[in-house]
């Protein structure tokens, strides 16, 4: 891209109350209820939501007992839906139980070390903002939570749990520059007027959290741009798990292998060997060696080192993307064994993660995030480069 070149990128989150959400938490509830009492569970598990029903269905193959409907309850409840009035409700709404066991024809591979699955899987960072993160998911993020939040606390009692933000940031070259549009779309009351929902949601939900100096007169605020969004989560629209895989990873700013994260426990590539791939893009650009980089790996079905370790830094690398590769396989233990015991992924962590993004977060639970690999790439590339 040319350095003067000006263009929009836009990104999306969702509240945690996007019926969407609802089942990706209910399937990571019910992992990280089988991960507490045991750490080697298989979990696959998958929810739908809608108007008074959710179903809990998957593959799940442990020593321990998990009673799902009381999971997918308490979590449905967490969440804000716990008044008949608005539609979807954890006290009535009935819970079918699905659950069956692992096929062992999966089993076989995966006992032996090898991979949950075939696929492959990317990660990706960049030095846009503090998190490493590109800045219009993590612009789109703040806002949802902040939306969260207020209601939480009770500061707008009018907001319901449902809702979306989204952001379109222009970029000059590869900086953010300016945001052209902030788009919020909140679930409410019927008691509130469309004149006063948009003018409390821009004094507490957007003001607070969009930098006043990537704002100008040109900037645009869509505030429930349809009116009425009183009937929202299940009611208003099915949920599925696993359909917010460009809100749950970089808002489409990296690219995304073709599996969802959530009900996954880590034996599953898809899940683990993403957050691997970002933890090492994240790295290297924590590094100073990239300011912007893409890691893929991929992976064969019972076969334990990945098939292919692809580095791209998009020509902001201090050394070849093919030497960066070579020092990741040097650096980072690949296998499903070797990442799942580094960052630690056999514990109850993953609810948290199914709201709100599941990188750039700075949780302690959140190993992937962290930046202990930093000091050693970059000394690796100095003896390279010396090396060259």
């Amino acid at each position: 891209m040319a350095d003067n070149h000006r263009q929009l990128f836009t990104s999306e989150s969702v509240t945690e109350g996007h019926p969407d959400k609802i089942a990706d938490q209910i399937s990571d509830a019910v992992l990280d209820a089988v991960l507490a009492d045991d750490p080697t569970g298989r979990v696959a598990c998958e929810v739908l939501v809608t108007t008074g029903t959710c179903i809990v269905a998957g593959e799940i193959t442990t020593t321990t007992y998990v009673d799902v409907p009381r999971i997918a309850r308490g979590t449905i409840d967490y969440v804000g839906y716990n008044d008949a009035t608005y539609g979807f409700d954890c006290n009535t709404c009935g819970v079918h139980n699905l659950i069956q066991s692992q096929s062992p024809d999966i089993s076989m591979g995966v006992d032996t070390g090898g991979a949950g699955d075939q696929g492959m899987m990317f990660g990706f960072a960049c030095s846009e903002t503090p998190e490493l993160m590109p800045l219009p998911i993590m612009m789109a993020h703040k806002l949802v939570r902040q939306l969260s939040d207020v209601r939480r606390q009770g500061i707008l009692d009018f907001l319901r749990p449902d809702g979306k933000s989204q952001v379109s940031v222009e970029y000059v070259g590869n900086t953010p520059t300016r945001i052209e549009a902030v788009v919020i779309s909140t679930q409410h009351s019927p008691d509130i007027s469309i004149e006063e929902l948009r003018k409390e949601v821009k004094k507490h939900i957007i003001d607070p959290v969009v930098p006043s100096n990537m704002v100008d007169s040109q900037t645009k605020y869509h505030i429930n741009p349809t009116g009425r969004f009183v009937v929202g989560g299940p009611h208003g629209d099915t949920g599925l798990t696993g359909r917010k895989i460009i809100v749950d990873t970089y808002g489409g700013m990296g690219r995304h292998g073709g599996g969802a994260f959530s009900g996954k426990d880590p034996t599953k590539v898809d899940r683990s060997a993403c957050y691997m791939a970002r933890y090492i893009a994240k790295n290297i650009v924590a590094s100073g060696l990239a300011s912007r980089c893409e890691v893929q790996l991929a992976y064969a079905i019972g076969v334990a080192e990945p098939v292919s370790v692809r580095v791209d830094t998009f020509g902001t690398g201090v050394i070849a993307d093919e030497r960066f590769a070579e020092l990741v396989r040097e650096t980072f233990g690949l296998t499903p064994r070797a990442i799942i015991d580094h960052l630690k992924l056999r514990r109850p962590i993953y609810r948290k993660t199914a709201a709100f993004g599941h990188f750039g977060r700075t949780e302690d639970s959140f190993s992937w995030e962290a930046t202990d690999k930093a000091s050693i790439l970059r000394d690796q590339a100095a003896v390279a480069a010396t090396a060259k």
